[in-house]
């Protein structure tokens, strides 16, 4: 007997979940329990009869949970509940998903317009870097300046190891590359902490002629002027 009831449990099938779901999962700021009852739904199909005590047996949650659950949703505005006149002309209510569909749409544009930027965005660090070693880049030398990106650099801290390498007069990569590995290592991320170590360097500079000249021996320097002139 409890063999057969496992069968029977086994054949029930599975549902299907997309993975964008998962990936846009922070998007919905909804509770873990309120997104497997969204997933649940939407394997039922866009207008569900709404039917709670099959829900909770399906889900294995009490009747209170699935109540409170698909509150929640009507008032996230993921779900509405519609009361529709069926064939038999009695009045039934349907959970219709079209407020959900809605918002993941809205989602995956946003996504897609994300990653259009970080695309554009991407192909102005490799032209801004020919424009200034005044060529085409390598095959090679771009693999390079992808794997910065892929690394975490930005575009922004790249830009400014670019103006750095050209006013030092050295346009390569491989001097670029030495620049941000130094600025990783001081924790720099942006062009305000570029300026902040540039006016930090300025300063040391200064203290350091200050100390040289502070150091310079006046008197033996004046011993030297009168014993020429004599």
């Amino acid at each position: 007997m409890k063999s057969s009831k496992l069968i029977e449990l086994l054949k029930k099938g599975n549902f299907v979940v997309p993975l964008y779901l998962f990936q846009l999962r922070k998007k919905f700021q909804i509770e873990l329990e309120e997104f497997l009852l969204l997933i649940y739904l939407t394997n039922l199909g866009t207008k569900i009869l709404f039917d709670p005590s099959r829900f909770a047996s399906d889900l294995g949650l009490s009747m209170e949970e699935i109540l409170s659950d698909i509150d929640r949703l009507v008032e996230k505005r993921y779900i509405s509940i519609d009361v529709i006149k069926n064939d038999k002309n009695v009045m039934e209510e349907y959970i219709v998903l079209e407020l959900f569909y809605e918002k993941l749409t809205n989602f995956l544009i946003d996504d897609l317009n994300q990653a259009k930027l970080e695309e554009e965005k991407n192909s102005n660090i490799f032209e801004l870097i020919e424009k200034e070693f005044a060529r085409p880049l390598s095959s090679i030398e771009t693999e390079i300046i992808s794997a910065w990106l892929e690394d975490g650099m930005s575009e922004e801290l790249i830009t400014e190891a670019v103006k750095e390498a050209v006013y030092s007069g050295v346009c390569n990569l491989r001097y670029i590359d030495k620049i941000l590995y130094e600025w990783s290592k001081k924790g720099i991320k942006n062009s305000q902490d570029v300026e902040k170590n540039r006016l930090k360097f300025r300063e040391k500079q200064e203290k350091k002629e200050k100390l040289e000249l502070f150091d310079y021996d006046w008197f033996e320097d004046n011993e030297e002027e009168e014993s020429s002139m004599d």
